[in-house]
């Protein structure tokens, strides 16, 4: 008697699963590109109503992004190979600069950033250097998800 093994379960998940994933995390890898060069990085992020917020300092990705602003966010959790849950989020990102972005939504993002790290803007502060709050309007958000033949049984 022969015993077929099972195969895993591939899915796309709902928004309110995608967003459940996003609010779980706070760490994702925001995809930027200019021309024909993509990059990748590690950033902390917090989800609220529709935005994605962050913050981090001058350098490639902020020039890079000040040409396109276009950049996708990816967050995953992950069990093993066949028991994962993806979600990725393309959008627009937004500096919000002192002076043009109006104070209210300067502190509401550093409010929201400071539920995942407090100390953010004071002389405690882990990254000084990283002084550019920004936001990322969820435009798209999909997920994927895998289960294994053992999970599912």
């Amino acid at each position: 008697m022969s015993h077929t093994p099972k195969r895993p379960s591939f899915e796309e998940l709902s928004r309110s699963e995608c967003e459940a994933i996003l609010a779980r995390h706070h760490v994702g890898r925001i995809a930027y590109s200019f021309n024909d060069r993509v990059d990748i990085e590690p950033i902390h992020y917090i989800f609220d109503a529709g935005w994605l917020y962050g913050r981090t300092s001058e350098g490639a990705k902020m020039a890079t992004v000040d040409h396109s602003r276009w950049v996708a966010l990816e967050v995953d959790e992950v069990e093993g190979p066949f028991d994962w849950r993806s979600v990725v989020v393309h959008g627009a990102l937004y500096r919000l600069t002192p002076g043009v972005a109006k104070e209210e939504e300067i502190a509401r993002a550093i409010g929201l950033l400071r539920t995942v790290v407090p100390q953010i803007g004071t002389d405690d502060d882990p990254a000084p250097s990283r002084k550019i709050i920004f936001r990322v309007h969820v435009d798209d958000i999909r997920g994927r998800a895998a289960r294994s033949a053992s999970a599912a049984t």
